[in-house]
C-alpha cells in the first residue's frame, strides 16, 4: 500500500523565515515551494517542511533526524558555520565534544532557532 512512499519531516517555526534562513546558511538545505501553509526544504535527497505556528512548545525528543556519512566531520563543519551542538550526560548517554557513541552509531543533536531537536547519526554499517 505505500510502496514507493516517502517520508518527510514537519517542523513547527514561530518566525518561518527566521527558521528557513537558519537551514539554508547554517545547514546547507535548499528552499523549494512557499505557501501561507509553510516552506519546502531540500537536505540531501529529502525535503522537508517549515510550518508557521504560534505554538512555542516542542517535544523534548529529537524531531528530525539526518543520517550522515561521517558525525565528527559533519559536526566541525556545522560549527563552523556557527551551529551549536547539544551535550547530554545520563543514563545510557553521554556526549563528547558533542558527539555520542549510541549501540545505533554514533550520533549528535543541535537546536535548530525555534527549539526543535535536530539529529545527525552515522548509522553503524
Amino acid at each position: 500500500m505505500l510502496e514507493g512512499a516517502r517520508v518527510h519531516t514537519t517542523l513547527p517555526a514561530k518566525d518561518v523565515e527566521r527558521a528557513k534562513a537558519f537551514y539554508t546558511k547554517k545547514v546547507g538545505a535548499t528552499p523549494g515551494e512557499s505557501s501561507p501553509g509553510g516552506t519546502f526544504l531540500t537536505l540531501g535527497e529529502t525535503r522537508f517542511v517549515i510550518y508557521p505556528t504560534p505554538n512555542p512548545s516542542r517535544g523534548g525528543h529529537t524531531q528530525m533526524g539526518i543520517s550522515v556519512k561521517d558525525v565528527d566531520s559533519s559536526v566541525r563543519e556545522l560549527r563552523d558555520r556557527g551551529v551549536a551542538f547539544e551535550d547530554y550526560d545520563m543514563p545510557g548517554l553521554k556526549t563528547v565534544n558533542g558527539i555520542a557513541d549510541t549501540p545505533g552509531g554514533k550520533a549528535a543533536w543541535f537546536k535548530d532557532t525555534e527549539g526543535n531537536t535536530i539529529g545527525l547519526i552515522q548509522l553503524r554499517p
